[in-house]
């Protein structure tokens, strides 16, 4: 399990705001790969897990690149954000880290166009590495901008259906739903009110429901964020209307926004044993492959299920697919020990055993394609939904931007003013939304 403060809308927006007034290049384009990567040296890496599990499996993880790099020794710095990687970049010098793991995907396009991170090209070509052999099209897909792929993916998420077992069968389900009109009569079938509120929820649809938010529904629908000409295709494409109005529907027949509203404001942390689907007040969740190892730590008294997450009942032949995303990995440009440093970023993210060890101890989703196939996966059984959903073709993520993110923020708004009632003119919303994205990122270029 990964706590990863990127999965929250507060998150997603200190890190655009980031982007939006950090215009300045924080970092060179040139690559100062001058240092010898045999001599011998120390590295600081810097990373965001912080639980005990997490940070236990980082230094697993490093002391075995340890002992088959003699020669280089790593500094391990945990619990840092991307504000404060920022910040260590822009200054630079000697406390700066050689090495970054982010959270953030969305940070990608900054990190790249202004040069934070170098671009890993050159290295990969030099340890005749080639990424489209090794990382499935999404991982690469957010790891990169404009061709310059100056990170790589460290383990990956991938989003899927959690559903209670027990309250399928009290309720005569049999089956996950895999469409989306299917999931509209399980989740009226599971939901169980009491008084002006419930007793069960068959599942919270609103955008603030944790993990419902729109980058998470979009991908069912197949959406193409930006056109051939880097313009927000959000108005134009039929996907973000469909998906939007669906869920408005949805929270519509579930009782309407203000009375889920109420409910959801009863809810525990979504990180703690509280969490609504462990103490059965949700019977589906929408969540990551790190909630299944959460909710057993939490004890909960129920079957769980895992699926997929249901398609639109014209893409059926897709069904099996979600969203992608994950931790990434890059090279300081700042560090005078961009060789050595590669050497790290290499083992990390390709060496198949490093991923499989690190993703049993991380309990995250493996990133490259032959660690989602090794043996040596120790994962419960539940667990395969998420590597199946990792290696579907049809399994997509959000495209890296220079704007940090704040696309997602402006769309999600959209999506927030429609579901409470405030909008009620969706395609004109839309419009603004994408004049809105255009502009910000042409601030930004």
């Amino acid at each position: 399990m990964s706590i990863r403060t990127r999965k929250t809308a507060a998150a997603l927006a200190a890190t655009a705001a980031i982007s939006l007034f950090a215009s300045a290049c924080t970092g060179s384009t040139e690559t100062e790969a001058n240092d010898d990567p045999n001599a011998e040296t120390t590295l600081t890496l810097w990373h965001g897990w912080s639980a005990p599990s997490e940070v236990k499996a980082m230094k697993e993880n490093v002391e075995r690149f340890e002992a088959a790099h003699k020669n280089i020794k790593v500094k391990i710095v945990g619990n840092m954000t991307d504000d404060k990687i920022n910040q260590a970049l822009r200054a630079g010098g000697s406390s700066a880290p050689d090495v970054v793991s982010s959270f953030s995907t969305t940070s990608v396009g900054k990190f790249c166009s202004t040069g934070a991170f170098v671009d890993l090209n050159p290295f990969l070509k030099k340890s005749d590495i080639d990424p489209a052999k090794v990382f499935h099209k999404p991982l690469l897909d957010y790891t990169q901008f404009e061709g310059n792929q100056c990170s790589l993916p460290l383990l990956s998420d991938a989003y899927g259906l959690y559903y209670n077992k027990d309250a399928f069968k009290e309720a005569g389900i049999t089956e996950p739903p895999k469409t989306w009109s299917e999931f509209d009569k399980v989740a009226k079938k599971l939901t169980k009110t009491k008084g002006d509120s419930y007793e069960q929820l068959g599942f919270m649809p609103n955008y603030h429901g944790y993990e419902t938010t729109i980058s998470h529904y979009a991908p069912q629908w197949s959406p193409t964020y930006f056109d051939a000409d880097g313009k927000s295709n959000i108005a134009k494409d039929p996907a973000f209307r469909d998906m939007i109005s669906y869920q408005k529907k949805l929270v519509d027949k579930l009782g309407g926004f203000p009375k889920l509203k109420k409910y959801r404001n009863t809810f525990g942390d979504e990180w703690g044993a509280k969490h609504p689907f462990h103490t059965g007040q949700v019977a589906m969740q929408m969540d990551g492959e790190w909630r299944l190892g959460m909710a057993k730590d939490a004890g909960v008294k129920f079957e769980i299920g895992t699926a997929p997450l249901p398609v639109p009942d014209d893409q059926i032949a897709d069904y099996g697919k979600g969203y992608l995303s994950g931790t990434i990995m890059g090279i300081a440009s700042t560090s005078k020990k961009q060789n050595a440093a590669w050497e790290l970023v290499k083992y990390m993210t390709t060496d198949t055993d490093a991923v499989v060890a690190f993703s049993n101890g991380i309990r995250n989703v493996p990133s490259t394609i032959e660690a989602l196939k090794s043996p040596d996966l120790k994962h419960d059984p539940s667990f395969q939904t998420f590597i199946d959903i990792a290696q579907h073709p049809k399994s997509n993520s959000s495209p890296a931007n220079v704007d940090g993110g704040a696309y997602h923020l402006t769309l999600q708004d959209v999506g927030l003013r429609y579901e409470s009632g405030k909008l009620t003119d969706l395609q004109s919303g839309l419009e603004k939304a994408a004049q809105q994205i255009d502009t910000d990122i042409a601030k930004l270029k």
